[in-house]
């Protein structure tokens, strides 16, 4: 009734129905497997009285016996096939049940209730006509962008940077790399482990994160090899430690990876998918956590303070969106969304979410730890973490706000000082 009240809120009434199936299935389970189990223990016992029979030279009792056991063995063998029967339904629908929403995380039915905590440096008022150009047609003009070619080699929907424009995507990665690894945190936190994960990734990695099933349509499957192409670091990064016992003492386990992400986007039919806006393939710098329930809170307010002082590095306005309990993501219990003004679209654009799951994932992958008791030693017994994970940042509609947001009178572009030392700081106009 609580798992039912908590998945309530997330106002999909098709959740309490497949809980109910989960009861049923599983009381069906349990009943098979007493019986089960209780035939096994009677076809032990008979096959120690066959073989006393036959010792004692009753042939046809031990016979009889024999048949007995047989008959039961079938039995016991039908039901155990039942009993895996019914545990494969009960985990597949399990797997399609989506997190517990946290108690703060504000109720709501979809992304127009979600609350704004805060905007950053934003007046609507001070944009020139020359700000008002989208940035597919700055980055056709100043050969920045390359979407017609992009579609003849993959089709549509993918991106090709050019001069410039990928110098400009390249420096975007580097800053964002050079801060999280480097650079304590706002609260004296430590900086991040820098991976570089791989890019294809087995089934289970992507069960872990609760991508599978769930969301098998919007993923790209290299079904010869069964491998996924990740839609995002944090799938690789989660399953780091999978089936795996960390120490207390470790944690918080920090980890940032840059790498490309594919997302097949199969839900995208009749939204604006033009220049940046939604493409199958882009790159993004990810920060990801491990650590203890009680360190959660600190862990998540540190990776939403690191998004937001790049975007602000970055001189872009942007606003911070608690997303309600009918928008949360399937598998996170509070999400902090980050969206940045672009002018030449004339629309606030996500760039990242920074999610904390709870045991939620790790449970999926078995990523427990080992707690530390009040003499400081680690102790014998263990827990699930708690994962958490941010973009900061996914560079697309950063880059595509840069450019806009940034655009001259006389076509050119002036980047913010802190991608000076990058290489990058005009890109001439036309």
């Amino acid at each position: 009734d609580a798992t039912k009240a908590a998945l309530g809120r997330r106002r999909d009434s098709g959740l309490s129905l497949d809980l109910d199936r989960v009861a049923e299935l599983d009381a069906r389970q349990r009943e098979v497997a007493a019986e089960r189990d209780s035939l096994r223990a009677e076809v032990k016992l008979i096959s120690k009285d066959v073989g006393r029979l036959r010792g004692q030279g009753q042939v046809e009792e031990a016979e009889a016996a024999a048949v007995r056991s047989r008959e039961l063995g079938e039995r016991e063998r039908t039901l155990d096939e039942e009993h895996k029967g019914l545990a494969a339904q009960v985990r597949e629908i399990l797997l399609e049940i989506p997190n517990l929403p946290s108690d703060d995380a504000p109720d709501g039915a979809g992304a127009e209730d979600n609350p704004v905590v805060r905007i950053h440096d934003f007046d609507p008022e001070r944009y020139g006509a020359h700000q008002r150009v989208p940035h597919w047609d700055i980055g056709a003009e100043l050969g920045l962008l390359d979407l017609d070619r992009a579609t003849k080699l993959s089709g549509s929907m993918f991106v090709m940077y050019r001069g410039l424009g990928a110098k400009l995507l390249r420096a975007l990665t580097q800053l964002a790399l050079d801060r999280h690894t480097t650079l304590p945190g706002a609260d004296g936190s430590a900086p991040y482990e820098e991976v570089r994960p791989p890019t294809v990734v087995r089934t289970e990695t992507m069960v872990s994160t609760g991508h599978l099933p769930k969301f098998a349509d919007d993923a790209y499957h290299l079904e010869r090899d069964d491998l996924w192409a990740i839609p995002t670091a944090e799938v690789p990064l989660t399953s780091l430690h999978r089936d795996e016992i960390l120490d207390e003492a470790g944690l918080p386990a920090r980890f940032c990876a840059y790498t490309p992400c594919f997302r097949r986007e199969a839900g995208s039919a009749g939204a604006d998918t033009r220049g940046l806006l939604r493409s199958h393939e882009f790159d993004k710098v990810e920060l990801f956590a491990y650590c203890t329930p009680e360190q959660a809170p600190a862990v998540h307010a540190d990776i939403l303070a690191r998004a937001e002082s790049l975007l602000t590095d970055l001189e872009l306005p942007y606003r911070v969106l608690d997303l309600c309990t009918g928008d949360l993501g399937f598998s996170s219990a509070r999400t902090f969304d980050l969206e940045v003004y672009a002018p030449g679209c004339d629309r606030w654009l996500e760039v990242s979410s920074v999610s904390w799951y709870r045991e939620f994932q790790a449970r999926r992958g078995n990523v427990r730890y080992r707690p530390l008791g009040p003499d400081g030693r680690t102790g014998k017994g263990t827990e699930i973490v708690h994962t958490l994970n941010g973009s900061a940042m996914a560079w697309p509609r950063v880059w595509a706000a840069l450019v806009e947001q940034n655009r001259q009178s006389d076509g050119s572009i002036r980047l913010p000082e802190v991608l000076h030392p990058y290489g990058i700081s005009v890109i001439p106009g036309p």
